[in-house]
C-alpha cells in the first residue's frame, strides 16, 4: 500500500505505507486509510519532523563513534550492523531525513498558501 500526500500548492508525494505511516506518527497524527493536516498544525509538524531527524542523525553518530572504537572488538552497535547488512538494510538506505524532506517542503509550502494537506492510503 501507499500513502499519498496531496496539497493544492505542491506535487503528491507517494510514499510505502511503513514510511509514510512513520511520518504521521512523528507529527503526531493518527495513521490511518485517509487523514489532514491543517495549516496552524504544520509549524509544529515540521519541528516533530526536524527533531525526528536531528534525532536520528545523533544516534548514527553514536553508532559510528561505538563502530570506530578500537577498545571494542565486537560491540552492540556493530553486531546491529552486521544484522542490518544481514537483513538487506544498510548505510545504501534512505534515512529519516531523506523520506520526510519531500513532506516538509509539501508542508513549508501549503502553511505558506494556508491551504492543508490530505493524505489516503
Amino acid at each position: 500500500m501507499l500513502y499519498k500526500f496531496k496539497s493544492a500548492e505542491a506535487s503528491d508525494v507517494l510514499m510505502l505505507e511503513p514510511h509514510g505511516r512513520r511520518l504521521v506518527e512523528i507529527i503526531g497524527k493518527t495513521p490511518g486509510p485517509t487523514g489532514i493536516i491543517l495549516p496552524e498544525q504544520m509549524p509544529a509538524a515540521l519541528a516533530a519532523l526536524r527533531a525526528a531527524i536531528d534525532f536520528e542523525v545523533q544516534q548514527t553518530k553514536k553508532a559510528a563513534n561505538a563502530a570506530a572504537d578500537p577498545a571494542n572488538d565486537q560491540n552492540p552497535a556493530q553486531e546491529e550492523d552486521e544484522n542490518d547488512n544481514a537483513a538487506g538494510k544498510g548505510a545504501n538506505q534512505p534515512g529519516l531525513r531523506q523520506r520526510a524532506t519531500p513532506l516538509m517542503a509539501m508542508l513549508e509550502r501549503s502553511h505558506q498558501a494556508n491551504v492543508q494537506v490530505v493524505w489516503g492510503v
